[in-house]
């Protein structure tokens, strides 16, 4: 009886299972050769996506969310008064200066790719190297950075105190006024608001099936089925884990690495963080070229021909490369309701 008993339980799990997976075993176990978009999938949707839309800009104290506004787009947070965030992470071209290495003061050069600055309040970590574990950590770090804005606290309070605005902006929102702390919480406070919902994609995912092309929505599958989603993924469609850079390849094998390239490992000194990086957020990613912390990838096509080769050991073909280019296409979002290719 006994037997019977977890013979008959055992067939009922299995059943149940079968349920489970039935709907979805074509997006689950379909092979990378990916079959062509069909009507039915238009207007089915795709099943359980692993990308995940913006829902809303978070509600904040709109008198912080301006001080850091202001605060962001002020170049006397650098020693000479000649560079502001806004300089390396410019709104207007999708939060970055669409450089290789971005310039900082007395024209020194860096030697990392700077990252949007959209959308960062949904990865992980900040920096390519995760170093800074919130906004108000990453705030801080080009401020003393010599070859970014070359400055420090004591120098930027005296010059903000100095102001005829900040100090009564400061005391509206902080009791204490200005300082370190109240200044990296009001750029923090701002950059929370630089989220960019209503991508295409997004419409997608919230129902509007016929928002996207067949192409679009050929070059998703294939980003998914690839194995491209495993960790672009989620609402940021990347910035919640680090990778190595070189899963299925040795990306630096032709070239001496520098420190940039070490990756993680230049923050926790542990051999197995030898190039790790964040990976980085592909929203509005059409606009953020060149790509990879290096800056070595100029159009999206390479980049995606890169990852292929690299991180899944893949040489994608000449129809992968332009599927998934054109879906990544469908990423770019609005900001303070516009979109931002219209900036």
């Amino acid at each position: 009886m006994k037997r019977q008993l977890i013979f008959i339980a055992t067939a009922i799990a299995v059943f149940l299972l079968y349920l489970f997976i039935a709907p979805h075993k074509a997006s689950l176990f379909e092979p990378a050769a990916v079959a062509p978009v069909q009507t039915d999938l238009r207007e089915a949707g795709i099943g359980r996506e692993p990308l995940l839309p913006i829902v809303s800009v978070p509600a904040l104290p709109p008198a912080k969310v301006a001080l850091g506004d202001k605060l962001f787009h002020d170049p006397r947070l650098s020693h000479d008064n000649s560079l502001a965030c806004a300089g390396c992470h410019d709104l207007a071209k999708g939060g970055t200066d669409q450089s290789r290495f971005s310039v900082g003061i007395n024209g020194a050069l860096g030697d990392i790719n700077a990252p949007t600055v959209f959308n960062s309040s949904l990865s992980i970590a900040q920096f390519w190297d995760g170093r800074a574990k919130t906004l108000e950590e990453q705030a801080a770090g080009p401020v003393h950075n010599p070859i970014e804005m070359g400055s420090n606290w004591k120098e930027v309070i005296a010059k903000l105190g100095a102001d005829s605005d900040y100090p009564a902006l400061f005391e509206h929102s902080y009791p204490d006024g200005i300082t370190s702390a109240n200044i990296t919480d009001a750029i923090a406070t701002f950059e929370r608001t630089l989220l960019t919902p209503n991508s295409r994609f997004d419409r997608f995912l919230r129902g509007e099936k016929k928002v996207l092309s067949n192409e679009e929505l050929d070059g998703y599958r294939r980003f998914v089925n690839l194995g491209c989603a495993s960790c672009h993924q989620g609402v940021g469609i990347g910035g919640n884990m680090f990778q190595r850079f070189g899963v299925m390849g040795d990306y630096f094998a032709k070239r001496q690495p520098n420190k940039a390239d070490l990756g993680r490992f230049n923050f926790t000194g542990l051999e197995e963080d030898m190039h790790v990086f964040k990976v980085p957020s592909l929203r509005n990613i059409a606009l953020t070229a060149p790509y990879f912390h290096d800056g070595s990838a100029k159009t999206l096509g390479e980049s995606v021909r890169v990852m292929g080769k690299y991180q899944l050991g893949k040489e994608l073909s000449k129809k992968e490369e332009t599927s998934i280019v054109a879906f990544l296409h469908t990423l770019t979002g609005e900001w303070r309701g516009k979109g931002l290719n219209e900036r």
